[in-house]
């Protein structure tokens, strides 16, 4: 037995390897199972079934050239909304979701904001969550400031699927070259255009050439790099894809490293065809001979839930109280998170299965207490998974004559050799497997039919006061519910109380909650005394006592009051394990609620290769910021490893104030199974949504230069990106699943981890000195403190990048590391630059720890040693000016000028005399002096 669950256990890994939350493969050079999702607050409009057709069989032509004849799209998906009307075409999804979808058409983050974007706010490499499309700008009424859909969704598959980024910077629109010429941040330097300032009142427009910002030296804040619209540059998409000449990625060869792109910094300056040329599906191919086939598509719309519970009440589930808290768990669902309309049944296995409930669909509490009355009261036999499975197939084909679509919640504690029996029933049948793993033993073999189906993978200890099976079943809402519709979980905590009785807490309930509230209380024993007050300190009644599941609840009429809920527990026995559980939905369905998804980078992990937690806090698509993140990571035998998570743009945060809070977890204490929980919290005047735009998105098209003029589009919805709109108090916890861990040591723990790398550092000069600032790594990625930091300089950025080694070292004796996450700051002379010609100097850092463990260098700063020209060319075209150009490219009038000149000669003129009179002095000092 051993021996066939180390297999087990190795196949597994195998397998999550190849997990993600798409479910998009890769098969004979071409993606087959892509959904794109139609947002159910879309109004109907057929168009834009058609319009996506059109943009995704143009794109796919465009990524079969753009990949070297590698790669196309083969089969697409269409997810219809549900409240769209019936079509005879429409068939049933099965694994299809909009938890699953690679693109979202949906209404705009902000309304006239169709900024065509990809979540993704991982590694370089690493997978993107979904790319989002405006209806405005499927039905193609965005061409002018974007270009055509099928290039842009090329350019967006290339964030989502490969994990490159932008080769432009809206931050650092422009750099100074090593040619001491200002450049547009861009890829490649062939594209030429004109920088230029470009105003329009009215039907009057009016462009002048770009000056000098006397505290950047780089041009002034409304300056635009403008495009020629005729174009010999083949590249690059990942620039500027609506060009008509662009039809490849840049490479090696044509690769602008200099540039101050979202690529360069975040892909150590690889070009992105060297990050695509690195990926598995690059590594899979082989180029095409033929041409590849037209994409097929289907319609699937979305129709009315279907869930089976399968559970497990084999003999070891009377161990622990398992059997006791799966019953209230279970409960939970069936009462609380289960939407109306949906069709629930329930089966009981142990080495048989039994149907205890038919298919019954939820229409008001009666159908779910009488659900909840068939959950099993005993615990007794052995374990056969795939008995339990096939019967809830049997059940599920009985009413609906097919499973399609249909969902499995399994929940088993056992091991059990016999799954590989029903793998390829499952294969076949269409159906969703979610897996709730109870304790260490639970069968790792299933984790393969959540990956096959697109299931959740949630996992449970035995310690009950980290209320993880309560969790797992809260995370069974529908992928295909609007959020509004969905329970959102407010508070998960619990206490295993010995000394002191109480277990006193609050939760907020902030204004985008408040319906169908509802408050759980489980205990392990005894009945405690339960008191609750809300916000204006009215004592709360009706709570529901169910003595048999030992648990009691109490749903809020209405909706509930904003503030500050208090809750108190007295436990009338000692030791006693108490939980607290709070949900609640929308209050508002035209209101975005604020939401939480965690996740780890990925769902299995090999020691001592670190792990990264992601928590996104977000209301609708806007990300809030300043919310206090704490992410609680609990291994199978229930050893807790708690973790602060932050959106500071250092260690593994990717990009700040984005509303994604991060962390490296290093802390592995066990091999096998985690899970992981997420609480987010905002005070009052703390917690802000910002209203930037998103990152990781086609490129705003302004204009185009055309015959020596400018073409200008539209300016962009005026925004200020540093607006931020202050929020409520709120709080939210969630679950992000599971994920598997191997190779971790058994005995002494040697000390391998690096610090982080430092991926902030800033430069400012005054005077003869550079000021220096970044985040503080720590002695274990971000935890700890450094040893010391070394830090050098160099008259080139390729040299300093390559050659880090070799560069001039900075005295940093002085320099006093602080504790990981603190903000750093030093200041320095800098040293003679041997490089001739040098413009500027370039700076960066490795920080090294107590075990002489070396960080990665840092990203790299730089100040200017110089005022650089505004040069025409390449990227100004000084041809048939615009009217009311200025014809004086450099932005410094002639007066200035000459100004500038006769000031010079004073200067001299000044210190010529002056050393003059000087000499005279000394000589006449340096005669002998006589005395009588």
């Amino acid at each position: 037995m051993g021996l066939f669950r180390t297999f087990v256990f190795l196949l597994v890994l195998y397998l999550l390897q190849l997990s993600n939350t798409s479910l998009v493969q890769l098969n004979n050079n071409g993606y087959e199972d892509i959904i794109i999702a139609i947002d159910p607050d879309v109004p109907e409009d057929e168009k834009i079934i058609e319009q996506i057709k059109d943009m995704v069989t143009t794109a796919s032509a465009y990524l079969f050239e753009a990949t070297e004849k590698r790669l196309f799209f083969k089969n697409i998906s269409i997810l219809i909304p549900e409240n769209w009307k019936e079509n005879i075409q429409y068939r049933r999804p099965k694994h299809e979701s909009y938890t699953h979808a690679d693109v979202l058409v949906a209404p705009p983050t902000i309304p006239g904001r169709d900024e065509p974007y990809t979540r993704h706010f991982m590694e370089c490499g690493d997978k993107g969550e979904f790319i989002h499309f405006t209806p405005d700008f499927v039905l193609g009424n965005k061409q002018n400031e974007y270009g055509p859909a099928g290039r842009v969704f090329v350019h967006e598959w290339a964030h989502l699927r490969w994990g490159v980024f932008d080769e432009y910077n809206e931050d650092e629109p422009f750099y100074k070259a090593k040619s001491k010429k200002i450049e547009a941040t861009r890829c490649s330097t062939g594209i030429s255009g004109m920088n230029r300032v470009y105003k329009c009142q009215g039907d009057s427009c009016i462009s002048r050439s770009c000056r000098i910002d006397s505290q950047t030296n780089l041009y002034e804040k409304d300056c635009q790099f403008f495009p020629d619209k005729v174009q010999n540059e083949k590249a690059s998409i990942m620039f500027m894809q609506s060009i008509d000449s662009v039809v490849e990625f840049c490479s090696a060869k044509n690769h602008n490293r200099e540039a101050p792109s979202i690529q360069n910094k975040k892909c150590n300056s690889r070009s992105i065809w060297e990050v695509i040329s690195n990926s598995e599906d690059f590594n899979n191919t082989v180029p095409m001979v033929a041409p590849p086939p037209q994409p097929a598509f289907s319609l699937l719309k979305i129709s009315q839930r279907i869930v089976c519970l399968v559970l497990d009440k084999s003999g070891s589930m009377a161990s622990d109280n398992r059997l006791n808290r799966m019953n209230q768990a279970a409960k939970y669902f069936l009462l609380q998170i289960v939407e109306n309309g949906s069709w629930v049944g329930m089966v009981h296995f142990d080495s048989s299965a039994y149907n205890q409930s038919k298919l019954i669909q939820i229409i008001s509490s009666n159908e779910r207490n009488k659900l909840s009355e068939t959950l099993p009261t005993k615990a007794s036999g052995g374990t056969s998974i795939c008995s339990g499975i096939k019967s809830a197939f049997q059940m599920i084909k009985h009413s609906f004559h097919q499973t399609d679509g249909s969902e499995i919640v399994l929940l088993t504690d056992g091991e059990d050799n016999t799954v590989s029996s029903c793998m390829e029933d499952v294969k076949q049948s269409g159906a969703i497997i979610h897996l709730i793993a109870l304790g260490p033993s639970a069968a790792q073999a299933v984790i393969q039919m959540t990956n096959i189906t697109g299931g959740l993978h949630k996992l449970s200890s035995d310690q009950a006061e980290n209320n993880g099976l309560i969790d797992a079943f809260g995370a069974l809402a529908s992928g295909n519910t609007d959020i509004s519709q969905q329970d959102l979980q407010l508070e998960s905590t619990g206490l295993t109380l010995t000394n002191d009785h109480w277990m006193n807490g609050t939760v907020i309930i902030d204004s985008t909650v408040g319906k169908d509230t509802f408050f759980l209380v489980t205990w392990g024993q005894q009945l405690p005394n339960i008191s609750l007050w809300d916000p204006s300190g009215t004592l709360m009644g009706g709570f529901t006592v169910d003595t048999n599941s030992k648990m009691a609840y109490l749903s809020i009429a209405g909706i509930a009051k904003v503030g500050i809920w208090t809750y108190s527990l007295k436990a009338q026995v000692s030791p006693e394990t108490l939980t607290v559980t709070v949900t609640s939905r929308a209050s508002n369905s035209s209101v975005p609620p604020i939401t939480m998804n965690p996740k780890m980078n990925k769902d299995t992990n090999s020691y001592p290769s670190p792990m990264i937690v992601y928590a996104e806090v977000q209301q609708g698509y806007l990300p809030v910021l300043g919310a206090n993140v704490t992410a609680f990571i609990e291994s199978e035998s229930g050893k807790m490893e708690i973790l602060e998570l932050l959106d500071n743009g250092a260690g593994a945060d990717s990009f700040k104030n984005d509303g994604v809070y991060s962390r490296y977890f290093i802390a592995y204490r066990e091999n096998g199974r985690y899970s992981l929980k997420v609480q987010a919290q905002g005070g009052t005047n703390a917690v802000t949504r910002s209203l930037r735009y998103p990152l990781n998105k086609a490129l705003y098209i302004p204009g185009w230069v055309v015959n020596g003029e400018i073409e200008g589009n539209p300016p962009k919805p005026e925004i200020n990106e540093d607006t931020q709109a202050a929020l409520e108090s709120f709080s939210r916890t969630a679950s992000g699943g599971a994920f598997v861990v191997s190779n971790v040591p058994t005995n002494s723990f040697p000390d391998v981890f690096p610090p982080s790398q430092i991926t902030d550092l800033d430069a400012k000069t005054d005077e003869d000195q550079i000021t220096l600032t970044w985040t503080a790594p720590g002695d274990d990625f971000d935890v700890g403190k450094v040893q010391q930091y070394i830090i050098r300089t160099s008259g080139s950025i390729l040299d300093l990048r390559d050659n880090f080694d070799d560069a001039l070292q900075v005295n940093t004796t002085d320099l006093l590391p602080n504790e990981a996450n603190s903000k750093e700051t030093f200041t320095f002379k800098p040293g003679n630059i041997s490089e001739e010609n040098a413009t500027h100097i370039f700076i960066a850092i490795q920080s090294v720890d107590k075990s002489n463990l070396t960080s990665k260098v840092s990203n790299i700063a730089q100040v200017a040693l110089f005022i650089p020209q505004a040069d025409t060319s390449p990227d100004e075209n000084p041809q048939n000016p615009s009217p009311g150009e200025n014809h004086h490219n450099t932005g410094v009038n002639i007066s200035t000028l000459v100004l500038s000149v006769v000031g010079s000669v004073v200067v001299v003129s000044i210190i010529l005399s002056t050393t003059i009179c000087i000499l005279k002095k000394k000589k006449s000092v340096s005669k002998p002096s006589t005395g009588f």
